[in-house]
């Protein structure tokens, strides 16, 4: 689990699809755009996020809500009460808010900004093209999660 339940959630988004499951990480990270649907684009295929393999260039959608799975759903049905996502389906993307998550790479202290990491990792070092989605609330705990403040405009 890389998402504790300890969050605010001022502004989601559910227009993208997500076509890659998140069986290592599950959701708490930072999903990025693959591809964009013109306009409203809610039901548009072209609509479409993953955790990007570099953090460099990536353009932040938000924070992931939901776990992607791919199951066979003819023998078996998603877990609703675990906020499953089939692969393929709609995701939920928080763009502001806080989160409590796990999937941070460095040593953050409250007040240190906060960026787009690798593989969908929030991480506390800058580089050239990489997208500042907020800010830290705290350092990480014996667990390895810390609280963080998503700005995503």
């Amino acid at each position: 689990m890389a998402l504790k339940p300890d969050r605010i959630e001022l502004l989601t988004d559910i227009s993208n699809f997500m076509n890659t499951t998140t069986a290592d990480d599950g959701r708490g990270g930072v999903v990025s755009y693959v591809t964009s649907g013109a306009g409203v684009a809610m039901d548009d295929a072209l609509s479409v996020v993953a955790y990007a393999s570099l953090a460099s260039g990536a353009l932040p959608a938000g924070i992931l809500l939901n776990d992607v799975v791919d199951l066979d759903l003819t023998r078996q049905h998603i877990n609703w009460h675990k906020d499953e996502v089939q692969k393929g389906g709609k995701v939920t993307v928080l763009r502001i808010g806080q989160v409590t998550t796990n999937l941070i790479t460095g040593s953050p202290s409250a007040g240190d900004p906060a960026y787009v990491g690798a593989n969908g990792y929030i991480s506390t070092s800058t580089g050239t093209g990489v997208a500042k989605i907020g800010m830290f609330l705290s350092e990480k705990d014996a667990d390895g999660y810390a609280k963080v403040s998503i700005n995503i405009q």
